[in-house]
This record gives C-alpha cells, sequence and structure tokens, in this order.
C-alpha cells in the first residue's frame, strides 16, 4: 500500500457504491478517473473525491500517477438514519437510510 483515502458516514447505500466499486477495483489510477468522470450513478462524486485524495496523497510521498493502481477498494455499512413515514390506520412505517463508509488504497504497478 502507498496510499491510502477514506470517506466515512458518506449518504449513499453501500449496496449501489459497490456497485460503483467493483468497476474501479484493479485498475490503473488514471483510468479509475477515466471510469468515474463517463459514469452516471451517484456514487461516483464520493468515489471520485476518495480516489483523488487518495492519488494527491501518492503525490506527496512523491510516487508518479502513470505508475499506480487501485489495489483494494471496500464499501463498509456505517450507521442507519432511522426515519418514520406516515400509514394506513394512524401507523407509522419506518425508512432506513442508509450510510457508508468508503475506504481506496493505491499499490505500485508490478
Amino acid at each position: 500500500m502507498i496510499s491510502k483515502a477514506e470517506g466515512k458516514f458518506l449518504r449513499v447505500s453501500p449496496s449501489k457504491a459497490r456497485l460503483v466499486i467493483d468497476l474501479i477495483r484493479g485498475k490503473d489510477a488514471a483510468q479509475a478517473q477515466a471510469i468515474l468522470r463517463h459514469l452516471n450513478k451517484r456514487p461516483k462524486e464520493f468515489l471520485s473525491k476518495i480516489l483523488n485524495s487518495a492519488i494527491a496523497n501518492a503525490k506527496v510521498k512523491g510516487f508518479s500517477v502513470d505508475k499506480l493502481y487501485v489495489s483494494k477498494a471496500i464499501c463498509n455499512p456505517g450507521p442507519m438514519w432511522k426515519r418514520f413515514k406516515a400509514a394506513a390506520f394512524g401507523r407509522a412505517s419506518s425508512i432506513l437510510k442508509r450510510t457508508s463508509h468508503i475506504k481506496i488504497e493505491l499499490d505500485l504497478k508490478a
């Protein structure tokens, strides 16, 4: 692991974020940025910020972007916001607004 970046308590469902993470895992850093730039999914905003942060961390350490790839990208569930919606006959049904913890690690190509 050369550099890493982490985003916590992000307001995106972990299952939806994992669909986008699977597209960039194992790709070159520049290629992953291009994939996220042209994607039409909401989690790409969070993932591109975290990926850019990891790349900036690697640049501070003196590594070139051309030699980096996404070695590890994981999305774990965070705490859920519990909300209620009015239901029939005076009841309330629960709504779980999910959050995510996303971690991206970059490493040198072999």
